[in-house]
């Protein structure tokens, strides 16, 4: 099963994907691609992210990133970004009623920050609290949050309105960034290094979700 799906003379896409992942990172993320879905587009790409500190895994999420050369009137443009971010909090979040205008905001001043206009900006946020009972009265209480995200990426102001190259690395930042937020990172230029984080959060573990069903 191949890792991207670009269709056969794409080469725009081609080259705004080259370009986006030759950008530098903060150094805190990881990311490694992963089979794109084929249906949802002509051109996709996608791939999976984590945020790593001192080899713990604070956040992790995935995005796609759609292309279709003719446009799609639900995107109003002929790319679309499609991201997932989790990341496990404490659980003092669990009576956090505004938790999610909380993650509404990790997403509006992620794109701010890497100056990555955007139209067309969606966000679903979840949040799963589990909280054990007799034999497993003894397990913390666990907090989730699930963030659902899609945005079209704005042009350039010059840019032909066919078809234009954008340069999707200030979005792939702003992912970055959002995952970073939701893990409990500041804000940091890539290769700087925060000095501690604003919350502790991981990325929910496989094995903790099968015991919550």
């Amino acid at each position: 099963m191949p890792v991207h799906e670009i269709r056969s003379g794409d080469d725009t896409f081609r080259a705004v994907i080259d370009a986006m992942t030759s950008a530098p990172q903060r150094s805190e993320f990881t990311w490694r691609t992963i089979p794109a879905p084929s249906r949802m587009a002509p051109s996709t790409w996608a791939c999976t992210g984590e945020i790593l500190v001192h080899e713990d895994e604070l956040a992790s999420g995935r995005l796609v990133i759609l292309h279709d050369p003719a446009g799609q009137e639900s995107w109003d443009g002929t790319y679309r970004m499609v991201a997932l971010v989790q990341a496990q909090l404490e659980p003092e979040f669990a009576v956090e009623a505004m938790l999610g205008d909380v993650a509404w905001s990790w997403v509006t001043e992620s794109l701010e920050l890497h100056d990555a206009d955007s139209r067309e900006l969606g966000c679903t946020a979840t949040r799963v609290v589990s909280q054990s009972y007799g034999a497993l009265a003894s397990r913390p209480s666990t907090v989730d949050v699930e963030m659902r995200v899609s945005w079209t990426p704005e042009p350039p102001a010059d840019a032909p309105s066919s078809d234009p190259a954008i340069d999707l690395a200030p979005h792939f930042a702003a992912w970055t960034a959002m995952l970073a937020a939701a893990g409990g990172l500041p804000p940091a230029p890539p290769r700087i290094a925060p000095i501690a984080p604003t919350h502790h959060a991981r990325a929910p573990r496989p094995e903790e979700a099968g015991d919550a069903r």
